[in-house]
């Protein structure tokens, strides 16, 4: 095989600085490597003795489980495999040819023999190495940050903006095991319908009627003590969960969310709408009562709410 060109090792900065003689003795050991396009050159947690540099082409670097793009590219001047080299460990992801290439392979001794007499390699080395540290502490940033938002996105209701059923469903069934392990304890809650919902969709509209749900759980939210706990239990009906609070202080706190719904005057693009009221039933824990049985004495009671005229609070028997 005839003897590589000096020059090829011109295009890459990790060569910068490094002197005749070491590039030399690199390109003597070195060897061509030429990979058709989705050709594998390393392969995630299998073993890897040679640092890689590609002359022509581009490689992908692909990491289990994220998918079938790659999470970063390898083009001309570039280096791979030298993580490998440095600490012995398998690679940590798999190199795949995105376009045909040609490379040079250097192997593990050729590899350190220059680190030890090359300065300037060593010192590009760690400045690649750092950068790709910074660029993996993004990423794992970034994928914190989005993990947090999908979290929020799943407890959270995307219209109205307040908890959704789901988070009511874990929460409620904390807080009643809460009570049911302290020596005295309240819990109530509040089953909330807008009245006449259907009605106002049907006359104004899904846009009239998304609005007057989200500001339902607006004002729902502004008037509720700090230690109330507000969330959309599904369509247009809402729950109010009162910790430490027995039913005569619930109802209290009940009328006057029921009466602020009812002040509160409604528009849409500077379009007037006639104003809601709700229906609210309230129901205390009782000893020994599950989540669905203070669901349904609740739910019972806010048809008798209904049943008595709408916009009114009633307590559950």
């Amino acid at each position: 095989m005839p003897p590589l060109e000096p020059g090829l090792l011109d295009g890459f900065a990790m060569f910068d600085g490094v002197d005749a003689e070491a590039r030399r003795a690199v390109l003597a050991a070195a060897t061509r490597r030429d990979l058709r396009e989705g050709e594998t050159l390393l392969r995630e947690a299998s073993s890897n003795e040679h640092m890689y540099l590609v002359i022509k082409g581009e490689l992908g670097v692909f990491l289990a489980g994220t998918g079938k793009e790659p999470v970063a590219t390898l083009g001309n001047g570039e280096t791979v495999g030298e993580m490998s080299l440095l600490d012995g460990s398998p690679a940590s992801a798999s190199v795949i040819a995105a376009t045909p290439c040609k490379l040079l392979a250097v192997d593990e001794r050729a590899f350190w023999e220059l680190i030890e007499s090359s300065h300037a390699f060593a010192i590009k080395l760690l400045v690649k190495l750092t950068g790709r540290l910074r660029a993996n502490n993004a990423t794992v940033s970034q994928s914190v940050i989005l993990r947090r938002r999908y979290e929020r996105a799943a407890m959270f209701d995307g219209l109205t903006g307040i908890h959704n059923r789901r988070w009511l469903d874990e929460t409620l069934h904390r807080l009643v095991r809460r009570v049911e392990g302290a020596d005295r304890g309240w819990l109530s809650l509040a089953l909330i319908d807008i009245d006449h919902f259907k009605g106002f969709n049907d006359t104004y509209g899904h846009e009239a009627g998304d609005h007057v749900l989200t500001v339902v759980a607006q004002v729902l939210a502004r008037n509720l003590r700090p230690t109330d706990l507000v969330a959309r239990f599904g369509g247009e009906e809402f729950v109010i969960l009162f910790p430490d609070t027995d039913l005569e202080h619930a109802l209290i706190a009940g009328e006057r969310v029921r009466s602020a719904v009812e002040r509160e005057v409604l528009t849409l693009d500077e379009r007037a709408l006639p104003g809601v009221t709700i229906s609210m039933g309230v129901a205390q824990l009782a000893s020994g009562q599950t989540v669905p049985e203070l669901l349904k004495a609740a739910d019972t009671a806010m048809y008798e709410a209904k049943h008595a005229g709408r916009n009114r609070v009633v307590a559950a028997k």
